[in-house]
């Protein structure tokens, strides 16, 4: 079996050291990640120039461009041989609800799944990597089972957050839909040494919702959760509605 292990936080990044660790336990692992962090950077690909892969001395390949680079470079030209699964990880921080539109860890898995390969999108809520590295052993626990299962689709995208505790007071794995947040007070206007404006994005408050099953509630509960994605975002619901609107 090979998996192609790659990331949004970096080449250097500890939960890439982890992920590629844990899954070397049960197949050949192949590691393509971006030379910087990547966060945030979603499905962008780069289209304006070319992209520089570099062999490090661990064997490992660090690309100049976003995660779903990395993945589309590896498969279609750097591995020799297709990979069986694409594994994306482990984040540094949550991959929850809406996060999973904007973050590069989903996305890298995602292009797996464009181009035929099941992905594995994998999220530590916290940001302590000493706690994150408690989980080692589950991860291979994990990823042995993953593997393993005998109807895993290639067109199935799983999205797991480990939550913020260690891995010996974790309640369990719960299989969940994916949540909703809305962020709030999220953009901060500043002014640059000229004086001209400028926007920075990011903090705020996180308001959740979602119910019972939904991953945030998962985790906030010390359960691993685990959220299996599908690509076709059509609301199938709404499709007679919208056709009775008579648009042509």
């Amino acid at each position: 079996m090979n998996i192609l292990c790659s990331n949004d936080d970096g080449i250097l990044a500890p939960g890439l050291a982890l992920l590629a660790d844990v899954c070397r336990e049960v197949a050949d692992v192949t590691v393509v990640a971006p030379d910087r962090e990547q966060s945030g950077t979603s499905h962008s690909l780069t289209l304006h120039r070319p992209l520089r892969p570099a062999r490090r001395p661990d064997g490992s390949i660090q690309v100049d461009g976003t995660p779903t680079d990395c993945v589309m470079l590896a498969m279609e030209a750097l591995m020799p041989v297709r990979p069986d699964f694409v594994f994306s990880g482990v984040n540094h921080g949550p991959n929850m609800g809406e996060d999973v539109l904007y973050s590069g860890t989903v996305s890298a898995a995602m292009e797996g799944v464009m181009l035929g390969v099941p992905g594995v999108a994998l999220s530590f809520t916290g940001h302590h990597p000493e706690t994150m590295a408690t989980y080692r052993d589950t991860l291979v626990r994990l990823v042995r089972k993953i593997t393993s299962a005998p109807d895993f689709p290639s067109h199935m995208l799983l999205n797991i957050n480990l939550p913020d505790r260690p891995a010996s007071d974790v309640a369990g794995v719960r299989v969940t839909r994916l949540g909703s947040r809305y962020f709030s007070d999220s953009l901060t206007r500043m002014k640059d040494p000229w004086g001209r404006e400028i926007m920075w994005i990011g903090g705020g408050t996180i308001t959740w919702t979602g119910g019972e099953q939904s991953d945030h509630v998962a985790v906030a509960e010390g359960f691993i959760s685990v959220t299996p994605l599908q690509m076709d975002l059509t609301n199938f619901g709404l499709i007679e509605a919208v056709r009775g609107w008579d648009l042509s």
